[in-house]
């Protein structure tokens, strides 16, 4: 298995804070976890992914 690049959230005002971090897995599920607890990950497939992220830029969750 190749080493996952986990990526925070641009939105994050420092490198230390607590946030979502995002890797993924080609061919695979987006894997997400929160960073102050890294051995915790969830998967979502990748359309369910997309479409939670067209609902968050759309401001469905404001």
């Amino acid at each position: 298995m190749p080493q996952l690049v986990w990526r925070k959230s641009s939105y994050s005002a420092h490198p230390q804070d607590d946030c979502v971090e995002v890797a993924t897995d080609p061919g695979g599920p987006v894997l997400y976890r929160e960073s102050d607890r890294p051995g915790e990950v969830a998967r979502a497939a990748r359309h369910t992914w997309a479409a939670f992220l067209r609902a968050v830029k759309s401001s469905a969750y404001e």
